[in-house]
């Protein structure tokens, strides 16, 4: 029997609860109050957001510093920039996503909310599960390790197939087509319709169902990640979630300049070779959250900088 249990009581009840409380009073406050109406998101909205969930992250981190301590804090801020590294190729996919199906902007804020609620749901499962695997099987962490090696390797690889996503493909879609009934238009960013008598599902619930099998993909990717980085369950799920809830503004903030940080992947796929090799070595090797926290932020201003500053070849 896996210690689930006594790993989600390394920290008290009360811990868990509050923080759920407040992650649930904040996704009321956001699709209750600030996106009741359906609209286009704009960019100076999309960057108030990712500026408001940034400081609620660093908060999060501060009070983790003076509550537990540094080690803990640091691990935290390790593990949520990490995890909105990865979201960056979560974005991409959004936007192909969208494109093929036809979301109009207005609706696109419904389909990412409820696919952050599953995708805070999944990793819930996939973290407490992970770090209680690891309790018990420690050598797990050595495929983990040799799996980020290769992602990060396979990453940094120019891809002639980059992008071309057709969501019809879905596996999670062609059964969902086997046993309910598709409506051939959106009704109103509805996931739900009557037509011809009938209760259908409309292809905005599609476009959903694509939106979580995608996320529970790039899941195979962070729960290493972060694992690599802290075997606490509830730090590895709180850095987590705080990512993935700025999630919806760092698509609408990026979407449409994603052009502007083509070597922001290069960054990540080192990232990911670099904790993969922390992982496979830490047995004989020793490396602090401090330093993979100073590599991590030094890739990233890097990528980004060369981003910035090396101009794009212009097609002849």
């Amino acid at each position: 029997m896996f210690p689930l249990f006594s790993i989600i009581n390394t920290m008290p009840p009360w811990a868990w609860a509050a923080f759920f409380l407040f992650i649930t009073a904040m996704l009321a406050l956001d699709l209750g109050v600030f996106q009741r109406d359906s609209h286009v998101v704009s960019m100076k909205e999309a960057l108030g957001w990712c500026v408001v969930w940034g400081a609620l992250a660093l908060g999060f981190g501060g009070l983790l510093w003076w509550w537990r301590g540094p080690e803990p804090a640091q691990q935290f801020i390790a593990g949520y920039l990490i995890e909105l590294c990865l979201s960056v190729d979560n974005v991409f996919v959004f936007i192909l996503v969208f494109a093929h199906f036809k979301v109009k902007p207005r609706y696109q804020h419904r389909v990412l909310f409820w696919g952050i609620i599953g995708a805070v749901f999944m990793r819930a499962v996939f973290i407490v599960v992970g770090v209680s695997v690891i309790a018990r099987f420690h050598w797990i962490l050595y495929l983990f390790g040799a799996f980020l090696v290769y992602t990060g390797i396979k990453m940094a690889l120019p891809s002639s197939s980059e992008a071309e996503v057709d969501p019809e493909h879905n596996a999670a879609v062609r059964l969902f087509r086997r046993f309910f009934a598709i409506a051939p238009h959106n009704e109103h960013g509805h996931f739900f319709t009557h037509h011809e008598g009938r209760r259908m599902a409309t292809p905005m619930f599609i476009v959903l169902i694509v939106i979580e099998t995608t996320d529970l993909v790039f899941a195979l990717d962070s729960l290493p990640a972060v694992l690599a980085i802290t075997k606490d369950s509830f730090v590895a799920l709180t850095s987590n979630i705080f990512a993935i809830l700025g999630l919806r503004s760092l698509y609408f903030a990026l979407s449409g300049i994603m052009q502007l940080f083509r070597y922001l992947k290069i960054g990540l796929a080192v990232i990911l070779v670099f904790i993969g090799v922390k992982m496979l070595v830490e047995h004989w090797v020793e490396i602090t959250t401090t330093t993979s926290l100073c590599v991590i932020g030094t890739v990233l201003a890097t990528s980004v900088l060369m981003s910035v500053l090396i101009a794009s070849e212009k097609p002849k």
